[in-house]
């Protein structure tokens, strides 16, 4: 039976922010902000649990989870929603980086992590919430205020995860929010930050590029907001769910 499921974002354009991400010349710990904070989460909150676990199954982002010696860490071949069970065994971890926000069937790839644990083990998931990038989100609109195209792709509302979690069957769980607050010098920076981290646009329907008069709304509306010293302060929020099988 083919499946019903609308396709929202397209495999091959995450494919493709991935690549460029790794392949980039640029790339420095001062453009991996969010994706460190989001380790650096995750390693926290196994160090708060006092896990230790002896296999971890992270999705297919490519993003290592440093400091875990004696940890066997596999990567999955596709994201949680596709139908690659059968050829793992159950794991101490199953953790998600970055990426739960782009699948096209958000309720199964929570059911599929679970699937993939052990009796006891642990789903994390961490990615960047429906709070984000309200700078942006209003530069994007100034651009093209009669027929805005879809450039940001919808955000998940952690309000609306505990739902999900509970029928999904993951046990104790838990959703927890944060905001990081980062001062830009320009719109150009924040894109290329966003491009530096994958997490650029990968719907499936790709509007086309601004045209020259829109991109340069965009960068008015956006330098609109500067603080005096010049600089827009952006806002991302940082979920992570977590929950046992």
């Amino acid at each position: 039976m083919p499946s019903t499921l609308p396709t929202i974002f397209s495999d091959r354009r995450k494919d493709a922010r991935l690549q460029r991400a790794a392949q980039s010349q640029t790339r420095t710990a001062t453009t991996r902000f969010l994706i460190d904070e989001m380790c650096d989460d995750i390693i926290e909150r196994l160090a708060f649990l006092r896990l230790s676990p002896e296999t971890i199954l992270i999705d297919r982002s490519g993003f290592p989870i440093q400091q875990l010696p004696g940890c066997n860490l596999t990567h999955t071949p596709a994201d949680f929603d596709q139908p690659f069970a059968a050829i793992f065994g159950g794991f101490d971890v199953v953790a998600s980086l970055a990426s739960l926000d782009t699948v096209n069937d958000l309720p199964g790839a929570l059911i599929h992590m679970r699937s993939l644990l052990k009796p006891g083990g642990l789903a994390v998931a961490t990615f960047v919430g429906g709070a984000s990038l309200p700078a942006l989100r209003r530069a994007m609109f100034e651009a093209e205020p009669d027929r805005p195209a879809a450039r940001i792709h919808p955000m998940i509302d952690p309000r609306s995860c505990p739902g999900l979690l509970s029928r999904a069957g993951w046990s104790d769980p838990v959703v927890d929010t944060h905001k990081m607050t980062v001062r830009y010098s320009s719109l150009d920076r924040l894109v290329s930050d966003l491009r530096e981290q994958a997490l650029g646009n990968a719907l499936a329907s790709a509007a086309p590029p601004l045209s020259r008069p829109a991109y340069h709304r965009a960068k008015a509306a956006f330098a609109a907001g500067a603080d005096p010293d010049g600089k827009v302060s952006e806002t991302f929020e940082l979920v992570t769910l977590t929950g046992r099988r």
